[in-house]
């Protein structure tokens, strides 16, 4: 009788033995199938917002992101094509601008970044006027002509802006840096209408004088910063008018 409770013990044993290696199966297939759930949503999500989780990620865990040293200015993480979706038109845009800065050998007087209001290029002041003046100076049109082109291939609304440093200027024809920055970015919009075709419907100009500068009034390098012209392809665009050139 012992050895037969003996026996039947060790067959209620054998037969829980036998039993857990189901749970052990079924957990790992439950975790096989989490793992590619997620495969499958990485592969269709957007390129451009993985790139601003992983931002946000070394961001949130890292001092200095990407072997970045702090200096003055509004952000620490540089603007560009990656910021927004790669298939989108404003990211072929931005493509489109740099290409044009390198080719036209500007870089240093051509920006381009994208900004929650939308795709910007900033141009020096250097790179359309000359000093002190609001007149679109004859080295400047070849720059202006292929900005156009980029412009008239899209439906965007696009905002033109002038801005100044702090230095004060008082002429006859500019009282103050408003005039002169406003009287910029007018003539800026005046070529987009009278040379580019585009429609006035689409374009606005405001001139915002010293008072939005990149960088602090501290130093001639940082006011050769702040003299500047900004293009903005505002974000929401036009859907109704065909774009050519542009899926």
């Amino acid at each position: 009788m012992v050895v037969s409770k003996k026996k039947g013990k060790i067959s209620k044993d054998e037969g829980f033995s036998g039993g857990s290696w189901k749970i052990v199966y079924s957990s790992f297939v439950l975790i096989m199938l989490c793992f590619f759930i997620m495969l499958s949503s990485f592969s269709t999500m957007e390129e451009a917002k993985i790139m601003r989780f992983v931002k946000s990620f070394v961001s949130a865990v890292g001092i200095l992101p990407g072997g970045l040293k702090l200096d003055s200015g509004s952000t620490l993480l540089p603007d560009s094509a990656d910021m927004v979706e790669s298939k989108s038109t404003l990211a072929q845009i931005f493509s489109e601008l740099e290409e044009l800065s390198e080719g036209l050998k500007r870089e240093n007087d051509i920006a381009v970044a994208y900004t929650p209001e939308g795709l910007v290029m900033r141009l020096s002041d250097r790179a359309l006027f000359d000093v002190g003046v609001a007149d679109i100076s004859p080295p400047a049109i070849p720059l202006l002509k292929k900005v156009g082109d980029i412009i008239g291939r899209t439906s965007f609304d696009i905002r033109i802006e002038g801005h100044t440093d702090d230095l004060p200027i008082q002429t006859a024809r500019f009282p103050s840096n408003w005039e002169l920055s406003t009287a910029r970015a007018v003539n800026v919009l005046r070529y987009f209408i009278e040379i580019g075709g585009i429609s006035t419907s689409r374009l606005s100009a405001i001139g915002c004088g010293e008072f939005q500068p990149l960088v602090p009034n501290d130093r001639n390098e940082h006011r050769s910063q702040n003299r500047r012209v900004a293009i903005i392809f505002l974000n929401s665009e036009k859907k109704s008018s065909p774009v050519e050139g542009m899926p």
